[in-house]
Formats: C-alpha cells, sequence, structure tokens
C-alpha cells in the first residue's frame, strides 16, 4: 500500500467518524419520562423518547404497578429514577434503575414517606440523599440512597406548625416543594399552608437538616407558596404562588433570600379565578416561565440579568386544560406543557432570542399528565 493512499484512508477514517460523532451529538435525543396520576386511566410512569432538534417523539415503555407516581426525581448520574407515590394516610416513594439503552424503568424498592399525600421528591447533589415532601402531613422526610439506587428507611421527619390566611386552602401546613440549592447545602421548602420559605442546612455526610440561618423567609399572607426555581448565576431565586398568582424574585446570598419584586402571571384584564403551578427558567438564564391553572397558560418573562427582575411579555394558551406541570428541554429548543385534565402534553417550540412560544401542532396523549423529567442517551 503506497504511502498516499494509506494517508488517504487515515484521513477518510477520522472524517467520518467525526461526521458520525457530529451527527450524534446533533440528534439531541432524550428519553422522556412522565410522572401521573393513576386514578384514571394512567398505568404508572410513562417514558417517550424525544428529539430537541426536530421535536419529534416516539414510546418506549411504561413502568406499572405504581400509584399516583406524580412527581419525579433524576440521580446526578442519571441512572435512577424517583418518584412520590401521592396517596392518603400512606405516602409513599419508588426508586427505580433506568436502562437508558432500552429506556426501561425497573422498579427497586418502595419506601414509606411517612406522610400523606406525598407531593414532591428531590435528590441532592451527592445521589445519597432523597428528600420528599408530604402535602397533607405538613412534613418532609430524608431516605438513604443505598447502592444499587434503592431506598433505605427513612432517616429523618420534620413537621411543619402552622396555618395562613385562606382558611380553606390554609387550614395547615402544606409542604408543596422541596428545592436544594446548587452548592449542595441550603435548601429551601416551599410551605403554602403557612406562606412561607422555610430554610434548612443538608450535612451531606450525614444526611442531617438543621434549621438554617435564617430559618424561614414569610410571604405575604394568603399567597401560597408552591414551586421554586434559581438562576444559572446563583445570584436570584423565585417563587411562584398558588392562591395569590404571583411570582416573587429574591436576592439569593449565604442562605439568605431578600423579595425584591413580585409580579402577576396573569395579564392585566383577566379577572377570573387562577391557581398557579410550576415555574423554569431557560437554560440560558434569559427568560422564565410560569404555569397558570384556570386561565390555562404559560406566562413569560425577560430576566434583568444584572438585577434578577422580571418583566411580562406575554401569556400563551396552554391548548389545554389544567397544566399542572411543564418542563423547557435541556437544549432549550422546546417547552412541552403536561396539561392534567385534557390527558395531553402538548409541544411548543421556544424562539430562543425573544423567549415566545409557538405550538408545532404535536401532542403527546398521556392519562393524568402531572410531572416532566428528560434523561439524555
Amino acid at each position: 500500500m503506497s504511502a498516499f493512499l494509506l494517508a488517504f484512508l487515515i484521513f477518510a477514517t477520522t472524517f467520518t467518524n467525526a461526521q458520525n460523532k457530529s451527527k450524534k451529538k446533533m440528534n439531541n435525543d432524550f428519553h422522556l419520562l412522565i410522572g401521573t396520576y393513576t386514578s384514571g386511566k394512567s398505568e404508572g410512569i410513562y417514558v417517550y423518547k424525544f428529539n430537541a432538534s426536530t421535536g419529534e417523539f416516539a414510546a418506549e415503555s411504561i413502568a406499572k404497578n405504581v400509584k399516583n407516581p406524580s412527581f419525579l426525581a433524576i440521580s446526578p448520574n442519571e441512572k435512577f429514577v424517583y418518584s412520590v407515590g401521592e396517596i392518603d394516610k400512606n405516602g409513599a416513594v419508588y426508586a427505580f434503575s433506568f436502562d437508558r439503552k432500552l429506556g426501561n424503568l425497573t422498579q427497586l424498592s418502595t419506601q414509606s414517606s411517612n406522610g400523606n399525600y406525598p407531593c414532591h421528591v428531590a435528590i441532592d447533589k451527592t445521589g445519597k440523599w432523597l428528600i420528599a415532601g408530604n402535602y397533607g402531613a405538613g412534613s418532609l422526610t430524608v431516605l438513604p440512597v443505598e447502592a444499587n439506587g434503592g431506598l433505605g428507611k427513612p432517616t429523618q421527619t420534620i413537621n411543619h406548625e402552622g396555618k395562613g390566611k385562606n382558611a380553606e386552602r390554609q387550614e395547615s401546613s402544606h409542604v408543596h416543594s422541596i428545592n436544594i440549592a446548587p452548592n449542595n447545602i441550603d435548601v429551601f421548602v416551599a410551605d403554602l399552608g403557612i406562606d412561607k420559605l422555610v430554610t434548612y442546612s443538608l450535612d451531606a455526610k450525614t444526611g442531617i437538616l438543621i434549621k438554617g440561618n435564617p430559618p424561614f423567609t414569610k410571604l405575604e399572607d394568603g399567597t401560597g407558596p408552591r414551586h421554586f426555581t434559581m438562576h444559572p448565576n446563583g445570584k436570584f431565586a423565585y417563587v411562584i404562588q398558588e392562591l395569590s398568582s404571583q411570582i416573587t424574585t429574591f436576592d439569593y446570598k449565604k442562605g439568605s433570600l431578600t423579595a425584591i419584586q413580585s409580579i402577576s402571571t396573569l395579564p392585566t384584564d383577566y379577572k377570573g379565578a387562577n391557581s398557579c403551578a410550576d415555574i423554569h427558567i431557560s437554560p440560558d438564564g434569559k427568560f422564565l416561565y410560569g404555569s397558570n391553572r384556570i386561565h390555562d397558560s404559560i406566562v413569560i418573562y425577560s430576566i434583568d440579568q444584572k438585577t434578577g427582575k422580571l418583566t411580562y411579555i406575554i401569556n400563551e394558551s396552554t391548548k389545554g386544560k389544567k397544566p399542572r406541570n411543564f418542563m423547557i428541554d435541556p437544549t432549550g429548543n422546546y417547552v412541552l406543557v403536561a396539561n392534567q385534565e385534557t390527558d395531553n402534553i402538548v409541544i411548543f417550540k421556544r424562539d430562543t432570542q425573544k423567549g415566545t412560544l409557538t405550538p408545532t401542532g404535536q401532542e403527546i396523549s398521556v392519562p393524568n399528565p402531572v410531572c416532566l423529567k428528560m434523561i439524555s442517551f
């Protein structure tokens, strides 16, 4: 073989390999995991393949024989999936291993959440500790993650006390979300029943939570804090308030939150009822989105990168009823909205420059969808 031919073959092989790697990288394929309520036609946790370049999707599997696996959390290494079992009296937490090649979930263990109606779950950055929030009991429970990804018995349960201004919805504490800061120390618990963001410090070695400093951030009476998110720059935080249809912006520093703005999630001319649910920030940190149930819309704001303050852009119809949760795919190209009462997940194309959403006309049909998460291929 001549030196020229050998060099050509080496070049051709290298070029082909580079093309294949580039194509694989550009495919932007993810596994879409969908938590649901199983009180109706849903069979459990649904898994779909989703392409974040084209918006195309295909069914992969269903994890059955679990009750109300409404909210999901993914382990840092993406090998394991955890779900609450949102059940009265005997709230549960489920652990699954995830086969990224086949898109299958295999149940590993079930543990008690030590409270009724657990509605939220989060895993710490080490992947060793899971924290579940019990809406009905007004408590949070820590569970250890075992070597195989399964869960051990609860090691700590903390009960919140108090009530709020709204006698119908705030008759007692209602823990609605567990939010672990990037430093893996500060834990912010949104409690709808007592209008507080309760703060804890996590010891990642022992899994023990202790009171934070300050121990809580008080919100306006009757607002009902629900879901919480932090800006990618680590300087700002945001909470969506279910009862008052507002989003509050905070400066975040050394475990402390200082409110700097509250803004409505609704158009100025809307006077009807509403109930807020979920909140997310685009990967580039430029836009914030929140979901409105009853009004059935996604509100869109731009974020001032220096101050963290929000400027209203528009409300986009969710093309369905009761958008409990939604997600922005990791590339930022698409927003997927889970409409619980119309059994559809509507796919929107996101304008990365303007932040606005355009329906693609594509929908995924899943009964009672609640929570959306993605795992890379």
